[in-house]
């Protein structure tokens, strides 16, 4: 294809962080971005070109954002496919990644047994229907395991990890109570398990399929506490072919996926240093923040590059990055206010990622910071580098 300037429009359906972070992306491009939130004035607002105030999956809404764009795009999985994949149909305006891609991730239990049957190495896992089913599947896979809403669930969100007997039916329950489609008289279709993964570490990958091309940026080292991501490190301390392997894993996804645009591939490190995939994203991820300061191109820049046609950038690490999540301290939600910022600005290397979301709660999102090391900066003592700044902010009133 031809590429000229200005470029397309690209509508997208989401106004949170990752929908700000693409319009950042976007402007270098000539690339305008309009977004669908149901948040007035949500944190992508300022520097896109239009909000379109709606849900997420209203008819209505997609359907003006989808005449009004050349392509669509999601940066949040509860866009609706079956609106979609209408809307798309209507107004011949295409959806990447396809509709499909995000119907077979959205429901866990769906995405597990296509990618086991495309060779996939998974975790071993069982849908379960009733208290009952998940004793008899725990009887099988063991303690401790982790139960897992089908749908829905983000950021530690939707799962619950299980110790012992004792905790069964309370985290049914849970789970249940959480799940958008299933209630207490009728849990079918809410929950799967999975059998605990002993993981030396936590790793992810980026993956990009272009038009016609396929890439991965460099395998991450991601630090989680309380099911939520706190620190992402790359390169990951990991040997090489740890890094190798997880590259090949993550290509094997690619593969499953249709349509073009970044995936975000989360993955275990065993401990006999097999990979294991966790779960994936059908667009850009915490895990590849590092990428804006630490990559050739950023997830955001590829993302946008893959969505619209054009081709892909290079996907090269620049140097050591490590990036720490900037987390609610607050006990309860309230006006957000980021105070002790100062030891950001001042400290060389490191860049301030402030999401713009207008209210904190705990352990809300509520921006990053990124650390970029010399080229041969040790990956530990930068992590901690990072986290002695990242420590310093907080929400907390003077």
């Amino acid at each position: 294809m031809t590429t000229t300037l200005p470029g397309p429009t690209v509508g997208v359906v989401g106004g949170g962080q990752l929908g700000r972070m693409l319009g950042e992306a976007a402007a270098p491009l000539g690339i305008e971005v309009i977004v669908v939130d149901p948040t007035p004035d949500a944190p992508a607002s300022p520097v896109v070109a239009d909000q379109i105030v709606a849900e997420f999956d209203d008819p209505d809404a997609l359907a003006e954002l989808a005449e009004r764009a050349d392509f669509l795009t999601y940066e949040i999985e509860l866009a609706g496919t079956g609106v979609l994949e209408t809307v798309s149909r209507e107004t011949g305006t295409p959806v990447h990644p396809k509709p499909e891609t995000l119907s077979l991730i959205e429901d866990k239990l769906v995405q597990k047994r296509r990618l086991e049957d495309a060779g996939v190495p998974v975790p071993e896992f069982r849908g379960v229907d009733s208290v009952d089913e998940l004793r008899d599947a725990l009887d099988e896979l063991g303690y401790p395991a982790m139960l897992k809403a089908r749908e829905g669930g983000y950021d530690g969100r939707g799962n619950v990890p299980i110790e012992s007997p004792d905790d069964v039916e309370a985290a049914f329950e849970t789970i249940v109570e959480a799940a958008p489609a299933s209630t207490p008289e009728d849990p079918s279709g809410a929950a799967m398990v999975e059998g605990f993964v002993d993981f030396k570490r936590e790793l992810a990958v980026m993956g990009v399929r272009g038009d016609g091309e396929r890439d991965t940026f460099p395998v991450t080292e991601t630090i989680h506490r309380e099911e939520i991501l706190r620190e992402t490190v790359s390169p990951p301390r990991a040997g090489p072919a740890v890094r190798e392997r997880a590259c090949e894993v993550a290509l094997d996804v690619l593969d499953v996926m249709e349509g073009r645009g970044v995936f975000g591939i989360e993955l275990f490190q065993g401990p006999d240093d097999e990979i294991l995939l966790n779960e994936i994203a059908p667009r850009p991820h915490n895990s590849g923040h590092w990428t804006i300061e630490g990559a050739l191109t950023s997830q955001f820049e590829q993302h946008l590059r893959a969505v619209v046609g054009w081709p892909l950038g290079a996907t090269d690490r620049r140097s050591p990055t490590v990036t720490a999540n900037v987390l609610g301290d607050v006990d309860e939600r309230q006006d957000a206010t980021l105070r002790s910022v100062n030891r950001v600005l001042e400290t060389d290397g490191v860049s301030m990622h402030y999401y713009g979301k207008e209210a904190v709660s705990r352990l809300r999102k509520m921006g990053h910071v990124t650390q970029v090391g010399d080229d041969d900066a040790d990956p530990g003592e930068l992590l901690e580098r990072t986290r002695e700044v990242r420590d310093e902010l907080t929400f907390q009133p003077s």
